[in-house]
């Protein structure tokens, strides 16, 4: 029987750890059944009860527990502790007293001995207030209660004169300081009031409400803790104790303290919030959820929209992106404007595909794309067009096509039909669409409409169409494919926009967002003449202004250094001939963050903490191309004053227009070769360089003058191809090297039909790849002059021979994969690991590994 027992107990005290209550108070209540006076399984009964603020019960529970085993020290300190909390402190001294005798010592007993020490004996507890009559307090209350609290703060203070010794005067003199964000004089006042009632709960809960405001944390928990000694079942106290103790980091206790103050009050919304923020930040992402869950059922008729968007950020690290998207989309149902909302709606439409219709989606994307700063077009354009592939105006013109024919509809039918999706309007406006049914659906309406132009009216309807066109084939480099029959029309529609010029007389704006659609009108000697007006604004900024400006900045960039090396200059001439990417729009942070946030953020082991006290990062980045790269660094990293470097002259020039454009003014962009930054003769705490050290020759070579640019302490953000994962990118770039074709426009974009017609397996690949969908990108992706890749193994050897450590991948999504399967955290910086995975999934790093380093020598 004993050892039966003695199992059950086991069992229970497992049980009670895991957090199981219910479970653990079942199996003690059997053992005291039967063992009325088993010692542990009476303490532990005390310590449930405790745990859910039932301080008076779990008294008789510690008491049987000494009487049948006075040897366990922990035993007393339960019992005293209760006693404390109870307020019954005479009783707790002559406990401590017979403990003492008892020969019970340690740490523990003399952090208890301080406790008792501060605390007067109980029966010395009298209140000396002296409290003004209630008609004389009502009014002030209900100032207070009005948000008048300079005139309630003005009234206490002269009523105070008469009543000099009224705790209820002074706990409202904290209240309306507090109100004031005066939070010294709240809690002199507090402190006021407990001179005169030193039981007094409230006093105790709104000082520790003061003191956390006033960032005194510890002092904080020290008040909220003496209110509960006094008041067990304060709930609230509990619960702002959470909310301070996860501000000070401690996420474990903080969550038992939200779970205490739920016992109390299971009612309690914030409560389950809250927790559900701590157990997220905890990893516990399961358990977040639930709370979560238990939030908004307490109050189904005024949802929080904080609540469905924290729940949100749970379910995409879960990977139910599903899910995810639709806890987003309830956010911004409550809160329209929600900003937070819509950039992790953009972060769960990365990499989705939705297998059924939602039209209430539709706004909130399109809402989400015109934000112009939430979210990279291109990033979520896949999704978009699943979701649109629903819609039936899309769906009865998606039929396989013949080249320059529409099908059974007039083009006008067609282009009145898809101009009722304005989320499709809006995506082809903002990024290339890597969808070949999409493709060729306007390869045949560009070609019908080129082919009637003459006979055209232009509609409003018609020329918003045409406008998001010329946008796309502008944004997409003009990779369409054209006919000889095209060329030919286009050389009369261009003939005939030109006379009209001479003379004097502006072409009709479907005959300009026609041309467009074809060539970029910056081309043209003529483009200066053009009229602005609203039909074709939009356009003309994109192809006229817009690169006029870049013509105009070119002159104002720095140089470093004559490009010498001869790969260097092979990719420089690449890039001037092609900057790349051509983007309109990108995601950028709200605000910027300090740099230990960031790093928390992105879950970077550090070997040594200094960066992150750097209050002010000087950060390199290396190969910034069009700027996408540097513009969100620079956006992220508060008080960062970045050096962006590229080869092109061109790349630059983009991305100094943009960089006025969003109005960004902590980035200086420089020519320069990475080969060649030793001559900067400065280090920096960040350096950057994604998807540039595999155009190098020696790309080891690069990564070390990378290095030497680092101050000891800093991080450095690597991208680097996967070999595994770009295997079919090898396969055609043999074939292209084997078949002679050569770097033109023209020659690339027959290239690129033939592989779009081909059966064979890596070529229907590398269709999944988005750089395949916009000719500057398929230049880079296939016909690069110089490309080398890396496995993970290879990047552990260069980081090792560079005495580098491995702090880490940035990226979202497959690292919220990763962990379904490598759910220890330090699973996330084994690169051993990591290899296996990708070796299970060799698609997992098609864009690139971007990942994280730290130079560990301290100097």
């Amino acid at each position: 029987m004993n050892q039966t027992i003695d199992q059950s107990l086991q069992k229970a005290i497992k049980l009670h750890r895991a957090g199981q209550v219910q479970a653990a108070d079942r199996i003690y209540t059997a053992i005291i059944k039967a063992q009325p006076r088993h010692p542990d399984a009476n303490h532990n009964m005390g310590v449930l009860a405790v745990g859910i603020g039932k301080i008076k019960e779990a008294v008789p529970f510690f008491k049987i527990a000494l009487e049948a085993n006075p040897s366990i020290p922990q035993f007393w300190q339960s019992y005293i502790d209760a006693l404390i909390k109870l307020h019954k402190i005479d009783d707790a001294r002559a406990v401590f007293k017979q403990a003492k005798e008892k020969g019970i010592e340690g740490y523990t007993f003399d952090k208890l001995k301080q406790q008792l020490d501060g605390m007067k004996p109980t029966t010395s507890i009298v209140s000396k207030s002296q409290d003004p009559p209630q008609d004389k307090v009502q009014p002030i209350i209900e100032l207070y209660s009005k948000g008048k609290l300079q005139k309630a703060l003005d009234e206490t203070s002269q009523l105070l004169q008469k009543f000099p010794s009224s705790v209820i005067l002074y706990n409202i003199s904290g209240a309306t300081n507090q109100g004031l964000e005066q939070f010294d004089a709240a809690i002199e006042a507090y402190n006021k009031a407990l001179s005169i009632k030193p039981d007094y709960a409230d006093a105790y809960y709104n000082m520790g409400v003061a003191l956390k405001e006033r960032g005194k944390l510890q002092e904080a928990i020290e008040a909220y803790n003496k209110a509960l000694s006094i008041k067990p079942d304060y709930a609230d106290a509990y619960y702002n104790m959470g909310n301070t103790l996860k501000k000070r980091g401690k996420l474990k206790e903080a969550i038992e303290a939200y779970k205490k103050a739920l016992a109390i009050k299971p009612d309690n919304a914030d409560a389950y919030y809250n927790m559900g923020n701590t157990l997220k930040k905890r990893g516990k992402l399961k358990e977040a959820i639930e709370a979560y869950k238990r939030a908004l059922a307490i109050k189904p008729d005024n949802a929080d929209a904080y609540t469905y968007n924290n729940m949100g950020i749970a379910l995409k690290e879960r990977g139910k992106l599903k899910e995810a998207i639709e806890a987003y989309k309830r956010a911004l149902a409550i809160k329209p404007d929600y900003a937070g909302a819509y950039i992790n709606m953009g972060n769960a439409l990365k990499g989705f595909t939705f297998k059924k219709p939602s039209p209430s989606l539709h706004k909130i994307i399109t809402s989400l794309l015109d934000k112009k700063s939430y979210v990279r077009p291109n990033t979520i354009a896949r999704a978009v067009i699943s979701l649109l592939k629903f819609e039936p105006n899309m769906q009865k013109h998606l039929q396989p096509l013949c080249f320059g024919k529409v099908g059974p509809y007039p083009p006008q039918e067609i282009i009145a039909e898809l101009s009722r999706l304005p989320l499709l309007l809006k995506l082809m406006s903002v990024c290339p669409l890597p969808d070949l049914e999409l493709e060729n659906l306007f390869i045949a309406l560009r070609a019908s409409l080129l082919s009637s132009i003459s006979s055209l009216k232009g509609s409003p309807t018609l020329l918003r169409f045409q406008s998001a066109l010329a946008l796309q084939c502008f944004t997409n480099e003009y990779i369409y494919k054209q006919s000889e029959h095209e060329e030919k029309a286009l050389t009369d529609l261009e003939a005939s926009i030109r006379l009209n010029l001479s003379n004097g007389c502006q072409p009709s704006a479907q005959y300009i967002l026609c041309l467009a659609s074809y060539k970029a009108l910056n081309q043209y000697e003529w483009c200066d003449l053009l009229s602005i007006n609203d039909d074709i604004e939009e356009v003309l900024t994109r192809q006229i202004i817009e690169p006029k400006q870049e013509k105009n900045l070119k002159a104002n960039i720095p140089v470093l250094e004559e490009i010498t090396d001869k790969v260097s200059s092979k990719v420089r001439e690449q890039y001037e001939a092609s900057p790349y990417p051509r983007w309109v729009d990108l995601g950028l942070r709200l605000e910027p963050a300090p740099i230990f946030e960031v790093i928390n953020e992105l879950k970077l082991k550090l070997f040594h903490p200094s960066i992150n006290n750097v209050e002010f990062p000087n950060i390199l980045i290396a190969g910034c191309g069009t700027g996408q790269h540097s513009i969100e660094t620079a956006a992220r990293l508060k008080g960062s004053k970045v050096l962006a470097i590229d080869l092109s002259l061109s790349s630059l020039v983009y991305a100094r227009r943009k960089t006025e454009e969003l109005g960004i003014q902590n980035i200086d962009y420089m020519q320069a070769d990475i080969l060649e930054l030793g001559k900067l003769d400065k280090q920096f705490d960040i350096v950057e360089s994604v998807g540039v050290l595999h155009h190098i020759d020696d790309p080891v070579a690069g990564w070390r003058v990378l290095k030497d640019c680092l101050k000891p302490g800093g991080l450095m953000k690597i991208g680097l191809y996967s070999e595994l994962a770009r295997q079919p990118v090898v396969a055609i770039r043999e074939e292209i090297r084997q078949s002679g074709i050569g770097l033109s426009d023209l020659e690339m974009k027959l290239f690129r039909t033939m592989v779009m017609h081909s059966n064979k397996n890596h070529h229907k690949r590398i269709l999944s790849f988005h750089d395949f969908y916009s000719l500057s990108e398929l230049k880079d992706l296939l016909f690069h002059v110089q490309e080398h890749r890396f496995s993970i193994p290879q990047i552990q050897d260069c980081i090792a021979k560079l005495e580098l450590k491995f702090c880490g991948f940035e990226a979202d999504i497959i690292i919220d994969n990763f962990k379904l399967t490598n759910p220890a955290e330090d699973d996330l910086y084994n690169l051993d690991k990591w290899q296996a995975y990708e070796e299970s999934n060799p698609r997992t790093f098609t864009g690139m590994y971007q990942f994280w380093c730290q130079k560990v020598a301290i100097s």
